[in-house]
């Protein structure tokens, strides 16, 4: 008997997921992704407070306030610069040098340390406002009267990983989305060839790529890495910003088909964010191969530009391209940009050796930060670009080790960070440590309140600059921030 042959269908109704929800265990897939799609649809408009949420859909965002900066500029010193040998001068350190501590120090400590060291360098006023900077930093110290120095800034972290999970996403244990991130999806970019959030050479250790990561924010307000802190910044650059196998031609028709198939998958199954910003980041990718390299190049620059910011000096050339770069994206309409001061040993970890290693680093530093302040101010950016330079935490008035490799530990309890431009008060200085420079004693800002004020500089209410996710609000300054208005100019 002959088999009987029936034809094969290989042929299936076009499905979405949506459709195989509605279709599969009685449809109580579908009842659960609808609950979950109408609690993100709430969260995609406005709400009663004015969050700034699903701004892929409707288009730029806008500030919640007339802002005092346009972006941000920020010199991250990765490791954690000593402030009472830079920046908070302490007299009575110097004369008790060799003692015990008069008070009781942490409860909770990174290592131990011993009696006081006083600073190895000499303290002097300059300007017309007469703050104090260390022989560390001679060039900066010519621009104080620009500069609003915060003295009393602490956290909560004795470790590197912690503390810099804090500083860059207000978190030290849970994955969150960074500030750069956050001011993206505030305010957008204002060039839609450049992403809104750049980092040069960033540090790939102590969370790494966390720390300009958008978490669960959407994709297209992650950070973007230019190179890395191992790599000379004369050649970092983005990953596969040129495609040597297609012209560009080709290229714009593959993204035009692309985004015809995704807009006819969407057109089936309704709006979905993160296709939305998976399609951002392509239509991006590709403008950036035009745009990212003519502000890579260097070359435009006047030779008198290039000694300024140290271009012709080996020892500084590496950070001043940095600088450089950061002016230029700033120019170019990026609005937050990062610019890494690290090495292989954590450049500004001096738990010994503090005299070699701070006066190493500060030399490769000093030219270039007092290069961008002076080419920012020429070309009158600097009104509306916010400098914020400091590191994880600071370190302790107490040493670590003894005789000339005497180093300090990490401070998280009171150190100092400053401000430049962007609306804060030029010459000016807030809040106080003790008369060691262990703890913050006055007018403490706590890095959540730091966030919430550059936040709040840049036109944003760091309690309305919210995202839903997983059945909650999130922001990044949590459920704490409080804006310290007495800097603003």
């Amino acid at each position: 008997m002959a088999d009987l042959q029936m034809p094969l269908d290989v042929s299936f109704p076009q499905s979405s997921r949506r459709n195989l929800l509605q279709r599969t265990a009685a449809g109580f897939g579908s009842l659960a992704f609808s609950s979950l799609l109408a609690e993100t649809t709430a969260g995609s408009e406005p709400n009663s407070q004015g969050s700034i949420v699903g701004q892929i859909q409707q288009g730029a965002p806008q500030p919640h306030h007339l802002a005092r900066a346009r972006r941000i500029i920020f010199l991250f010193m990765s490791g954690g610069p000593s402030q009472v040998d830079t920046f908070d001068p302490k007299p009575l350190l110097t004369r008790d040098d060799g003692k015990p501590l008069p008070f009781a120090k942490p409860e909770i400590q990174f290592n131990a340390t011993s009696n006081l060291l006083k600073s190895p360098w000499r303290f002097r006023q300059y300007g017309e406002s007469g703050l104090w900077v260390s022989d560390l930093f001679p060039k900066v110290a010519a621009h104080v009267d620009d500069l609003c120095m915060i003295h009393s800034v602490h956290g909560t972290n004795p470790a590197h990983g912690g503390a810099v999970m804090k500083l860059h996403t207000g978190s030290d244990n849970f994955v969150r989305p960074s500030m750069g991130s956050w001011v993206s999806y505030g305010l957008g970019t204002e060039n839609s060839g450049l992403p809104a959030f750049v980092t040069i050479c960033p540090t790939l250790a102590f969370g790494g790529v966390n720390n300009w990561s958008s978490a669960f924010l959407p994709a297209t307000y992650q950070g973007t890495a230019i190179g890395n802190a191992s790599i000379p910044s004369a050649k970092a650059q983005v990953k596969f910003i040129r495609n040597s196998r297609l012209p560009r031609e080709i290229q714009q028709l593959q993204l035009e088909r692309l985004e015809q198939r995704n807009r006819e998958h969407m057109a089936r199954s309704g709006a979905e964010a993160s296709l939305e910003a998976r399609m951002q980041s392509f239509e991006l990718a590709f403008r950036m191969q035009s745009e990212l390299p003519r502000i890579e190049d260097l070359s435009t620059e006047s030779e008198s530009t290039h000694k300024m910011y140290g271009m012709d000096n080996p020892v500084t050339a590496n950070f001043g391209r940095m600088c450089m770069m950061a002016r230029r994206f700033a120019e170019a309409g990026v609005r937050f940009i990062q610019v890494t001061h690290n090495d292989d040993k954590v450049q500004w970890d001096q738990h010994s050796e503090l005299k070699t290693a701070h006066a190493k680093n500060a030399l490769e530093v000093d030219q270039p930060i007092a290069a961008l302040l002076q080419d920012l101010k020429t070309r009158g950016l600097l009104e509306d670009t916010l400098i914020w330079w400091g590191g994880e935490f600071g370190r302790t008035p107490t040493a670590e080790s003894t005789g000339p490799a005497a180093g300090r530990d990490h401070n998280q309890e009171g150190f100092t960070m400053w401000l430049a431009g962007g609306g804060v008060k030029g010459g000016f200085r807030y809040g106080s440590t003790d008369d060691y420079g262990y703890y913050a004693a006055v007018d403490k800002v706590h890095i959540h309140d730091l966030h919430a004020t550059i936040l709040d500089l840049m036109g944003l209410d760091h309690e309305r600059l919210t995202y839903r996710y997983a059945g909650r609000d999130f922001r990044l300054t949590d459920v704490e921030g409080h804006v310290v208005r007495e800097i603003y100019a």
